[in-house]
């Protein structure tokens, strides 16, 4: 029988928030594997991040297994590399060993996840594995839910990017038509800020980060006042929209 990888998409925080389909192939699987923030010497920092705390709502400890993971790696891509091989190596045993694993991962799997790079790793060290995913609500969802902004109407496009490639493709966005979506741009936050006010979009934008937990903030961006914000924060900047209801339709 083929091995069997699952990402498993547990959405932004709220345990809530994940599907009856996610949470039994949670339930299913021999073991679920969860990324952990890799400390300054790469061994196991001992944070448990979003996706551990949601999914022991749903399954044991002793069928949680941590996998370390260089999240935000960058600057050295040797070491990234590395960190990749060995957390890779890591789920290609656990796989060899009980046939069904599930990887879970915060919002959805397919959107800038760790899994899809998990899944390129594993294919290579363990032929044949078959590879599914399960959706999960993504962190742009629960804010547009928490705060009220409408991510689309009509005919109008949807712009999703990462501040992590820079405030560049971010700024070219927000001259664009259609609603924008910023993801990762905590450490940003005062460029963000500069480009919402050049493009004349910062009244109606919202921002949001750790939602559905304890600490959660929304809160509209224009009091954005260039502090560093969480890493993993959202931010929504409506499309304009004229005409009333049904205009762009």
């Amino acid at each position: 029988m083929s091995s069997r990888l699952i990402g498993v998409g547990v959405g932004p925080g709220d345990p809530e928030l994940v599907t009856v389909k996610g949470v039994n192939a949670l339930r299913a699987a021999d073991v679920v594997v969860v990324p952990v923030m890799a400390a300054s010497d790469g061994t196991d920092g001992g944070e448990r991040g979003r996706a551990e705390a949601t999914v022991l709502h749903y399954v044991g400890a002793e069928k949680v297994v941590r996998v370390v993971f260089a999240l935000n790696e960058r600057a050295d891509r040797a070491r990234r590399e590395a960190a990749w091989d060995a957390a890779g190596e890591r789920v290609a045993g656990l796989l060899r060993e009980h046939g069904g694993v599930a990887f879970a991962t915060i919002g959805d799997p397919n959107v800038y996840s760790t899994f899809t790079y998990l899944a390129q790793t594993v294919g290579a060290l363990v032929p044949g594995t078959v590879v599914e995913t399960v959706p999960g609500i993504t962190a742009m969802q629960d804010l547009a839910a928490r705060s009220g902004a409408v991510l689309t109407e009509g005919t109008e496009p949807l712009t999703l990017v990462p501040v992590t490639a820079g405030a560049a493709v971010l700024k070219e966005a927000l001259h664009g038509p259609g609603t924008v979506v910023a993801y990762k741009f905590g450490r940003q936050a005062a460029e963000v800020a500069e480009a919402l006010r050049e493009s004349g979009r910062l009244d109606d934008a919202v921002w949001g980060s750790a939602l559905g937990l304890p600490e959660e903030s929304v809160r509209p961006a224009v009091e954005l006042d260039g502090a560093t914000l969480p890493y993993l924060s959202t931010l929504i900047a409506p499309a304009r929209r004229e005409g009333g209801r049904g205009g762009k339709l």
